[in-house]
Parts: C-alpha cells; sequence; structure tokens
C-alpha cells in the first residue's frame, strides 16, 4: 500500500504540469489582439508607414473654423527605392501647403520624397505641412480623417488626432457649488 500511494503521489506530480499547461493550449490570450497605446493615428501602406499623426497643440485651445492647423507625422520607407507624398486631402480641410527647408529649387510645392530606408519627420527639423481651411472648429483629442496619396505606394486614409498640450497648463478659476448666489429662490 505504501508503494501505492507513493506512485500515484510521483504520477501526479510529474502529469501536473503537463495538465495545467494545457489549460490554455489553443486559446487566444486577450493582449494577442490589443493595439499598442501610441499617441496619433497610424497606418502601414506597403513600404511606407505613418505613425504618431496628429497635429501641433492649438495654442489657443482651439483650432477655429476657417483656421489652419500644422501637421505633425513620421513616415518611413522601408522599402529599396524613394517614394514621394504628392497629395493630402480630407473632408475637415479645404487644402494643405507645404515648406519643405531640405528640398532644391525644383521641388514640388505640394509634396516631398521620403528616401529609400528613411524616415522623414513631418513638422518636426523635416517638410512643415499645414492643413489649411479647417470645416468645423476642433479641440484636443478630436480627430480629422486625412488621406495621405503617395507617387508609388498609392494612398491611405487615417485618422489625425488633434494635439494637446506638452505641458500642464494653468486652470481657470474653480466652479464653486456651494455658492447659492445667483441661484433661484424657491
Amino acid at each position: 500500500m505504501n508503494r501505492v500511494l507513493r506512485a500515484a503521489t510521483i504520477g501526479v506530480l510529474v502529469l501536473s504540469p503537463a495538465v495545467l499547461s494545457a489549460c490554455s493550449a489553443g486559446q487566444i490570450a486577450q493582449t494577442a489582439t490589443q493595439e499598442r497605446d501610441i499617441r496619433g493615428g497610424q497606418a502601414d501602406l506597403g513600404s511606407i508607414h505613418l505613425r504618431t499623426a496628429t497635429t501641433a497643440y492649438p495654442q489657443s485651445g482651439v483650432y477655429e473654423e476657417g483656421g489652419d492647423a500644422r501637421l505633425l507625422v513620421a513616415i518611413a520607407n522601408s522599402g529599396t527605392s524613394d517614394d514621394e507624398l504628392t497629395d493630402i486631402s480630407g473632408p475637415g480641410f479645404e487644402s494643405y501647403e507645404v515648406v519643405d527647408p531640405t528640398a532644391s529649387g525644383d521641388a514640388s510645392p505640394t509634396g516631398f520624397t521620403i528616401p529609400a530606408g528613411s524616415n522623414v519627420y513631418v513638422g518636426d527639423g523635416g517638410p512643415q505641412v499645414t492643413l489649411t481651411g479647417l470645416t468645423e472648429a476642433l479641440t484636443p483629442a478630436q480627430s480629422l480623417e486625412v488621406t495621405f496619396t503617395f507617387r508609388d505606394a498609392g494612398e491611405v486614409t487615417l485618422p489625425v488626432l488633434v494635439g494637446t498640450p506638452s505641458l500642464d497648463l494653468p486652470r481657470g478659476e474653480q466652479f464653486d457649488f456651494h455658492d447659492e448666489g445667483g441661484a433661484a429662490e424657491g
């Protein structure tokens, strides 16, 4: 009897890791389908990869209807040949302007080159893009649908978030819920 009990105990100890590890076999972890938390829209279009697409934070706290918004986006080209951004469009703005400080005199005023195996940081040391004629007022964390068109890769539409402030902003005057001044007396 002692030998039978010992054999059963050893059998349970040897088999329990295999049985316990099989509990999740074939299951998909909840985190397997979640996107990582990033700031701004992202998209992949062949060898072109757009990341952290936002606008700059509006200095007054809101972009007014008819105003302009500065675009910020990182564009990577993992391909072996250069591609060119040829157009930017969307229903939330009328047009766009490009200023590329690195461009030669014969460069396109509506686009810029994304060199093969390289990154272009729009609005941060690279080309400056301004979305002009906003069709509605926008506040931080709202988004615009923006379509980027590339000469070779084609076009892709993604949400471009309105930027948030990078520093803490001073708060306005607090509201006093206990102040009964001005309240209707009943």
